[in-house]
């Protein structure tokens, strides 16, 4: 999954929403149904075609001349795909079934880092948040001082966490019933479309949170007086 969610406007927006559906989920699709076509084997097509977000990564990275926690968490969700790809049994099928489980294990982390002293949507929040200067650090950092601020990070967690591993477990489900192609277009889709899905919940969750803490403020401010 590549996470190039990007604090750019306009045309420098545009490229990037394009690179990134281009790499992930076009170019997949396409890359496995020529060679299936041409007489591949599926596990070959699989394989092959999970490439192209490794290129979505290279082309951010060589875009932003730098790995923040964001492009690093992508490389290691990469370099686990590629390791449980060649455990065990190997056949399309299975290797779609692996795939799955290790968009399941985002949502495992994010649960146990709910243990953790900040959980994950912290640092999610801070990256997506603010402009990246240490004066913009700084005063995230500071909200965490705030027993709403707090609740709201840890509720973000949990819906990441929960949404994450009912997909995975969905997407293991139909690896069972749907044929290697339809899966291949499936999961290149569904990994999005869920993404999306949770980025715009997180958006509207954040956007009631602040009112209801400018609501709160504001009263405060005119019992005082």
């Amino acid at each position: 999954m590549s996470e190039q969610v990007p604090a750019r406007k306009g045309g420098s927006a545009a490229i990037g929403w394009a690179l990134t559906i281009g790499f992930n989920i076009v170019a997949p699709i396409i890359t496995y149904n020529q060679l299936v076509e041409h007489g591949y084997s599926e596990v070959s097509a699989v394989l092959v075609s999970a490439l192209w977000p490794v290129v979505d990564m290279a082309i951010y990275l060589a875009w932003h001349r730098r790995i923040d926690e964001f492009a690093a968490m992508s490389l290691v969700f990469l370099g686990l795909t590629a390791l449980v790809a060649v455990v065990g049994p190997q056949s399309a099928q299975l290797l779609l079934v692996k795939e799955s489980l290790v968009t399941g294990l985002f949502g495992v982390v994010c649960l146990a880092t709910l243990a953790a002293p900040r959980p994950l949507m912290f640092y999610f929040g801070r990256k997506f948040g603010t402009d990246g200067t240490a004066e913009g650090i700084e005063r995230w950092n500071a909200l965490w001082e705030l027993p709403g601020f707090r609740t709201v990070q840890r509720n973000l967690t949990i819906g990441w966490g929960v949404v994450y591993v009912l997909e995975a477990a969905v997407r293991v489900a139909l690896s069972y019933v749907l044929s290697t192609g339809a899966m291949v277009t499936l999961n290149s889709v569904l990994s999005y479309a869920v993404t999306a899905a949770l980025i715009t919940w997180t958006l509207l969750y954040a956007k009631r949170a602040r009112a209801r803490g400018r609501a709160a403020t504001e009263a405060a401010a005119a019992v005082a007086v």
